[in-house]
């Protein structure tokens, strides 16, 4: 996949640029064609000169450039087929997601027009839970820019925590499945649900669950990455809805229901992320309810299946993709699931485990397949898992 592919790397000022270094070579190594540009913080780490022995071009320092005849950001990004940024510290993130360009890597970002991106975020544990720096990283997540999580580990100010890059091996994996990906699902529509619903007792309280959204929402954008027609369908969560989709937002089962199989008829592919309610209150009460006695029965009925009506109605060629998240039994639950409800794929995740699931940024996966084949989806954030999943469908409608 790197084998002849131009691959710009931004290095930034951090000790971590010597890794940087270790990826140019790494790049190289596949028979890319890289180029590198320097912040200059990046320059009081390691020299451009070390960088231009290992890519085999110049390295680039400066926005403008007197002996040069080209505008560097303009021309640069025309060339490229990818950008990387190893290591991205908090204070480029900061200027990328805010639109500042204030030097040649700033400006060759906001010029890069529809080159994907790759961040491999490295600083201290403290700066990285800094909420400054989380809602920076959330905004260009949102807007389609691709990221390699920190590593936990020992630090350079001597600390251990999460902040620490990811290893230019890692980062190289990445950059190759960004490739791969390239535009895979493109012509095609996808259908994505995501978040809980919420079930009336009455007009103050309702019954729900502890989803986030962020699995479905972390789908709908990494479909809409590789190409797409994206909708999303939402029950209500905290979450900015993504640019670039069709984006529908429901309350209840019901009208989840009720969109649902409204859009479906057109669609290539569905994903059943959201976590809706099997149960409503039946009569909900039409004033709020009072403390009036020391114990409260409420009758509940049965919410519509929306997968099994999904799967009833599947059309010749659709994907249909469901979720099962369990506390117990998880591979036999989910496989029953998959076979009841006439799926193509089952992704299982045991929301028992307090590191992954349920308003999470990581989950890990076990993807069922008809005929009993499975594969593991290890403990990533929910952005990679959601592309480690898409890859699984694009293998599924790609097949003869």
């Amino acid at each position: 996949m790197l084998a002849g592919r131009k691959i710009l790397l931004g290095l930034t000022g951090g000790i971590a640029a010597y890794k940087g270094a270790e990826l140019c070579r790494l790049l190289v190594r596949k028979e890319a064609q890289v180029k590198v540009v320097m912040t200059q913080n990046a320059r009081a780490f390691i020299t451009p000169l070390t960088l231009q022995t290992l890519s085999g071009f110049k390295v680039y320092t400066e926005t403008f450039e007197a002996d040069s005849y080209q505008v560097g950001h303009v021309s640069l990004a025309r060339w490229a087929e990818a950008l990387v940024v190893a290591p991205a510290t908090a204070n480029v993130i900061g200027k990328m997601a805010n639109g500042i360009a204030d030097d040649l890597l700033t400006t060759l970002f906001l010029a890069r027009g529809q080159i994907p991106v790759l961040l491999a975020p490295a600083m201290n544990d403290e700066m990285y839970r800094e909420e400054i720096v989380r809602d920076n990283l959330k905004a260009l997540r949102l807007r389609g820019i691709r990221m390699v999580d920190p590593n936990s580990g020992q630090l350079a100010c001597g600390t251990f925590g999460v902040g620490r890059m990811a290893e230019p091996g890692e980062i190289l994996a990445a950059l190759a499945a960004l490739l791969k990906e390239g535009r895979d699902l493109a012509g095609l529509k996808v259908l994505v649900t995501a978040g809980p619903t919420r079930e009336a007792l009455d007009p103050v309280r309702y019954f729900s669950n502890r989803s986030s959204g962020k699995m479905g929402f972390a789908l709908a954008r990494a479909a809409r990455d590789r190409g797409a027609e994206v909708c999303l369908v939402s029950g209500p969560t905290a979450l900015e809805a993504p640019g670039g989709i069709s984006f529908l937002g429901v309350e209840t089962a019901a009208q989840m229901m009720e969109a649902v199989l409204r859009e479906a008829p057109g669609m290539d592919i569905i994903i059943k992320a959201a976590a809706v309610a099997d149960y409503r209150p039946l009569k909900p009460a039409e004033d709020k309810i009072k403390k009036d006695s020391s114990s409260l029965t409420v009758t509940l009925a049965r919410n519509p299946d929306i997968l099994a009506a999904l799967g009833r109605q599947k059309p010749a060629g659709q994907v249909l993709v469901g979720f099962a998240a369990e506390t117990r039994d998880l591979l036999e639950n989910a496989a029953k699931k998959l076979a009841a409800k006439n799926l193509d794929l089952i992704a299982a995740n045991d929301v028992s485990r307090g590191d992954i699931g349920f308003d999470r940024d990581e989950n890990a996966l076990t993807l069922l397949y008809p005929g009993g084949e499975r594969e593991e989806v290890p403990l990533l954030s929910k952005e990679a898992a959601a592309h480690r999943l898409l890859d699984a469908i694009a293998k599924i409608k790609n097949r003869p």
